[in-house]
């Protein structure tokens, strides 16, 4: 029987571009230009991976989010994924992780899974807590924060690395695991990848294909809202140190006003 695997990817504003709050005070998306999340690339490399391994195995990537979030599943699917679910509804705008939790678990289930690979946490809300939830809600063992990660004799094995030691944890399939950005470089997409990736296959779905009712999702289904947000004052001038054989203790005395030493 194949190994059905399924990746949730997002699609988040650029870390190098001017990044602000839209009126509503969800993350503007529309001024600033969009990729897959980098520390997303490493869980579908993962999914690769174990994949070429297998002897039977197809990976699926799973989306939340806007048209534009297309580009993040045809970047994963020049990578090599095999085919894509994009989830898009208006009604989904201003979802919380908890929200958005619902909608991927709805749209795993509708695409049929045996492990579910995520990243450690997304570079726009950078949370990480969405693995957890996701297996909470799919009712399955999660293996969360791996360096490393292996699946064989149905059961997902992988090693944590902590600041003081490493652990070896394992758990029966279907599971949810996330892996962190150590667990090995991502591939770039060939232009052969490229290619292909236009030819296969990405479903569509909307709330009603998945049973989600409007209001348990978006800034109304949210379990948490922004109540208030500022922009990040302009960066001031620097205090210069003109060293005339004063520029030690000028700096000293500088960094002691500042509680620096």
């Amino acid at each position: 029987m194949s190994l059905r695997i399924v990746v949730c990817v997002k699609y988040v504003p650029d870390a190098t571009g001017d990044r602000k709050f839209a009126d509503d005070l969800t993350v503007d998306r529309e001024d600033v230009d969009g990729l897959l999340s980098e520390l997303d690339e490493y869980a579908v490399e993962q999914a690769l991976q174990i994949a070429e391994e297998a002897d039977d195995a197809e990976v699926t990537v799973l989306t939340v989010g806007p048209e534009d979030a297309r580009d993040a599943l045809r970047k994963a699917l020049s990578m090599g994924a095999d085919k894509a679910v994009h989830v898009d509804d208006e009604s989904i705008h201003g979802s919380d992780v908890m929200a958005t939790s619902l909608v991927l678990a709805k749209a795993i289930e509708k695409t049929g899974y045996d492990l579910v690979i995520a990243g450690m946490a997304s570079t726009d809300g950078t949370m990480g807590v969405l693995p957890a939830i996701l297996a909470e809600r799919l009712g399955v063992p999660q293996v969360t924060l791996l360096s490393e990660v292996k699946v064989e004799d149905g059961k997902v094995t992988g090693r944590r690395d902590g600041d003081t030691a490493s652990e070896q944890l394992e758990a029966f399939l279907p599971a949810v695991v996330s892996v962190t950005d150590q667990s090995g470089e991502a591939r770039y997409p060939s232009f052969k990848g490229i290619m292909a990736a236009k030819k296969k296959p990405v479903e569509e779905l909307e709330l009603d294909d998945l049973d989600i009712d409007e209001d348990e999702v978006g800034l109304e289904g949210s379990w948490t809202a922004v109540d208030s947000a500022d922009e990040r004052p302009a960066r001031t001038a620097g205090t210069i140190v003109k060293d005339e054989g004063e520029g030690g203790k000028q700096l000293a005395e500088y960094l002691a006003s500042q509680k620096f030493i």
